[in-house]
């Protein structure tokens, strides 16, 4: 092959057209427990973490919900990802062979998010969230029905393999995901003048972004390292649906999503997708949640 500025080219639009069918093709699960934030600066704040908002009976002067409560932020980082193209697969017009991996290129930049949010679930117990606690933690301050201070857990503590019940139900979900510029365009340096062809042979394509990930509400997330049964769904679901605001106002919280890895799925399965247990009881937890396996948790 002559390698001008045409088959150059030509060549960028199929690597292009592979990329983009590989990023087409990419299924992201993060979207179902993250809400994406667009960002425009070097980092967002989220001092409105601390509020959960609920209506009150008006007596006397409104009650102003402060949006400083907390000083969360997040800081964009920036990430890339990066492969080459030999200059000898272009002279010897061995190009189609790069097709699979420009696809794979295309897939990573359509699970970028899992990338970032799924780490967030593993790392919430040693992870802080906007009331400095760490997000699955045992003592997160809410103020009771009097304004006084006390402790709620959204976690039970133990040191077996985790996993996670979720209320993915409401427009703020417990994860994160700030989107300052998301890689999905290919670029690349492929002329002849480009260091990196002139002196290594190497045609370069790569992808580039800026993003963060972060927590929500605590308050909608269950972390349990305890044994995935029965006994210990039903401590979390009771432990998600007896949250409360501050001042003793119900959050309403609907934990429909268990979270699992691969080695748990068996266990997530009968507990809450069998009909019959123990030889033939009825299971009374049955369809009270949705099983996600993920593997970004193994």
């Amino acid at each position: 092959m002559d390698i001008n500025n045409q088959t150059l080219q030509s060549a960028y639009v199929g690597f292009n057209s592979a990329f983009k069918s590989g990023l087409s093709e990419a299924t992201s699960m993060a979207d179902r427990v993250a809400t994406t934030v667009p960002s425009s600066t070097s980092k967002n704040e989220y001092g409105w973490l601390g509020k959960f908002p609920r209506f009150r009976k008006w007596i006397g002067d409104r009650h102003i919900n402060s949006l400083a409560k907390h000083g969360y932020a997040l800081s964009n980082e920036p990430f890339e990802l990066t492969v080459e193209v030999d200059r000898d697969d272009f002279e010897d017009d061995n190009l189609g062979m790069y097709s699979p991996l420009f696809q794979e290129l295309g897939m990573s930049a359509g699970t970028f998010k899992d990338d970032l949010v799924w780490p967030l679930l593993s790392g919430g117990f040693s992870r802080t969230c906007y009331d400095g606690q760490y997000f699955f933690d045992t003592d997160h301050v809410v103020l009771d029905e009097n304004g006084n201070e006390y402790s709620v857990a959204n976690t039970d503590g133990g040191s077996g393999t985790p996993w996670y019940l979720l209320d993915v139900s409401r427009p703020l979900k417990p994860f994160i995901f700030q989107d300052r510029k998301y890689p999905n365009k290919l670029v690349r340096m492929d002329k002849d003048d480009d260091t990196n062809v002139f002196m290594r042979k190497q045609h370069i394509y790569g992808l580039d972004g800026r993003a963060q990930s972060g927590y929500g509400f605590w308050q909608m997330a269950w972390g349990s390292k305890q044994t995935l049964n029965a006994a210990n769904y039903e401590v979390a679901r009771v432990g998600l649906g007896s949250m409360k605001a501050d001042f003793g106002k119900p959050l309403a919280i609907n934990p429909r999503l268990l979270v699992v890895p691969p080695s748990l799925e068996g266990a997530a399965n009968e507990i809450v997708q069998s009909k019959l247990v123990n030889g033939g009881e009825t299971n009374k937890w049955a369809g009270t949640a949705e099983v996600m396996v993920v593997s970004w948790l193994a």
